[in-house]
């Protein structure tokens, strides 16, 4: 009979295995100790089970020598038996391995479905649903999860014995990037133009908002960039644009940041600008999300308090429900900045953290004096380094560069004396001026050639040229246009032709000159003058 293992937490049971382990033990002891060997069947007697058992009982002792190893087993099937016939076990195994363990997540009762049509075309009685539910069960959670893509799931079977840890403010620092779960509009249209992207950097012992970039644009090393210049510098000037009067102190040069594998975090030129400023990179483990599990619970955090935002997409469209956010969206991008930078000053910084049980603005002031602000030796230098780069020829009006042109003195000297491209950095907040690397390796600013112009952004110049070309396509008159076509071909089709007709009367006279050698030639007789008809006297 197969037998199934009762729990070893009854009481009944463990007092019964005590009484079995004490007389097992003294027979084993015996055993060792005497030239013959004790009796099995007064052990048996003693016991109250059969000589068979009594056997298995002393080998699981001996194997264990444990009170558990001889919990009382209860009558049932052992566990991993199957009692199915092998043809009826291998379709079912086959059809979860190539029906069920698909990334299109097919639900069980198709999967019992498939089992029951496979059993009656091979004219076999189907299963009950309760063997194949059994089935499933067998199968490693991490397994199915990861083959039917369920990361919820998967996420459940993921060890997560500890955290990233720091000791003291700016050791470490987190940075992330998300799509912020709201809808902004245009600033001079006020048109719905998408979700923007926020990229967030924190301190892990303060656990201080650093700094952040709002962009409309995909996350990329020039968003890491310039979350970091924001992080590093002093932002009470920032603030003040922002017309914001909460202090935001922290600032420094991180000892080391922690990131994510992406490419934006893993760009040679970023890992370089990094290092030559004393800055150590840390990427997470592949497959581990809870070592940066701080800055994603600051992200969900600062998503909460957007979802009460006109224009909010919420997390799924499950809790949008009815509710338009195209048609509700009213604020800026700048707005939302403005929204955003509030949010953390006024109210992240200064309410009670769960894991610090005090503010976070509480416990960077206690350390701040203790901390050695570490900034940049030469902070223009250091902008530069992080800021996004093109390469472009140096002509002899300047550096073009987003079809605007920039000029400085300082390239003279270069004009005409290098046929290499030149490095341009350029700060997509203000391309009101660039950095040009010259041939002898020095950055000399070079500003716009027409200096009457204002300073515009990076998305403006994009978005305006993108409305001089939506422009341009609206003017354009295709009556005129295929007009113009027509009689353009009509021009070389009549050229075409009188050239053919000229070949054909060419031709003709040729043939004509060729006939009168044959028959005799008519040089001297003028053709215009008709001849008189002489009558015949006859």
């Amino acid at each position: 009979m197969n037998e199934r293992e009762s729990a070893p937490g009854d009481s009944l049971l463990w007092e019964e295995a005590c009484r079995r382990e004490a007389a097992i033990r003294k027979f084993v002891r015996r055993r060792h100790e005497a030239e013959s060997h004790p009796s099995v069947r007064e052990l048996t007697r003693e016991l109250g089970i059969s000589r068979a058992t009594t056997y298995r009982m002393i080998k699981r002792f001996e194997a264990g020598c444990t009170v558990t190893s001889l919990m009382a087993k209860t009558p049932g099937r052992r566990q991993g038996h199957h009692a199915l016939d092998i043809k009826r076990e291998g379709l079912i195994q086959q059809s979860i391995e190539t029906f069920y363990l698909k990334p299109t997540k097919p639900p069980f009762a198709r999967l019992v479905h498939e089992i029951h049509t496979r059993c009656v075309a091979l004219d076999l009685p189907p299963p009950h649903l309760r063997t194949i539910k059994k089935r499933l069960v067998e199968i490693d959670v991490r397994a199915r999860a990861r083959d039917r893509g369920e990361t919820k799931l998967l996420k459940t079977t993921v060890a997560v014995p500890g955290e990233f840890r720091a000791s003291r403010p700016l050791e470490i620092v987190q940075i992330d990037h998300t799509k912020v779960d709201i809808i902004v509009v245009d600033e001079q249209t006020r048109e719905p133009i998408g979700r923007p992207w926020i990229t967030l950097a924190m301190d892990i012992f303060t656990r201080m908002v650093t700094g952040f970039y709002l962009t409309m644009d995909h996350p990329s090393r020039l968003s890491v960039s310039l979350c970091l210049l924001h992080a590093v510098f002093d932002k009470s000037a920032w603030l003040q644009e922002l017309e914001i009067d909460n202090v935001w102190p922290i600032a420094g040069l991180p000892e080391s940041i922690h990131a994510d594998n992406g490419a934006d975090f893993r760009s040679k030129a970023f890992i370089r600008a990094c290092r030559d400023e004393g800055i150590n990179t840390i990427w997470r483990p592949p497959g581990t999300p809870h070592f940066g599990g701080h800055i994603e619970r600051l992200i969900g955090t600062q998503m909460g308090t957007v979802h009460l935002l006109p224009g909010t997409t919420q997390r799924n469209p499950d809790d949008r429900e009815n509710y338009d956010s195209t048609k509700q969206s009213s604020l800026t991008l700048r707005e939302l900045e403005r929204f955003i930078a509030l949010e953390i000053t006024g109210q992240y910084h200064q309410a009670i953290h769960a894991s610090l049980h005090r503010p976070p603005i509480a416990v960077w002031r206690e350390h701040e004096g203790a901390t050695p602000l570490r900034l940049p030796q030469d902070r223009m230098r250091f902008w530069i380094s992080f800021l996004p780069e093109e390469e472009r020829t140096l002509r002899p009006d300047g550096i073009h560069l987003f079809r605007i042109r920039y000029w400085s003195p300082a390239l003279t000297a270069d004009v005409g004396r290098t046929n290499e491209k030149l490095l341009v950095k350029y700060d997509p907040r203000d391309l009101s001026r660039v950095f040009v690397r010259r041939p002898s390796g020095s950055f000399v600013e070079a500003r716009y050639a027409d200096i009457t112009l204002p300073s515009i952004t990076l998305r403006e110049a994009k978005a305006a040229r993108r409305a001089l070309n939506a422009k341009g396509r609206r003017e354009i008159d295709m009556r005129t246009i295929v007009r113009t076509a027509v009689e353009q071909r009509q021009l070389i089709e009549g050229a075409a032709g009188a050239i053919r007709k000229a070949r054909r009367g060419r031709r003709n006279r040729l043939e004509y000159a060729a006939n009168k050698e044959e028959f005799g030639s008519l040089r001297g007789v003028d053709s215009r003058t008709p001849i008189p008809f002489v009558e015949d006297p006859e």
